[in-house]
């Protein structure tokens, strides 16, 4: 089941109608804020990653064509 696009203009006014063009105007000043301070903490937080990231040094990987004797105990 799919709206079409008379179904969508005409929630559209039912929605105008019940909330009004100031309601609807601070709603989505809201909203846009709200997704503002998101955006904006979700990259402060990928920022704060990033120097840990590159801090990390991996761990160097032996050589697999050495050869490593296991010691056998008694």
């Amino acid at each position: 089941m799919s709206f079409g696009v008379t179904e969508l203009i005409i929630i559209a006014v039912i929605v105008l109608l019940l909330f009004g063009t100031t309601k609807l105007k601070s709603l989505g000043s809201d909203l846009g804020s709200a997704i503002k301070g998101f955006r904006t903490a979700m990259d402060r937080d990928q920022d704060e990653d990033k120097p840990k990231l590159e801090a990390d040094e991996p761990n160097p990987i032996p050589d697999a064509s050495e050869k490593v004797e296991a010691k056998k105990e008694s």
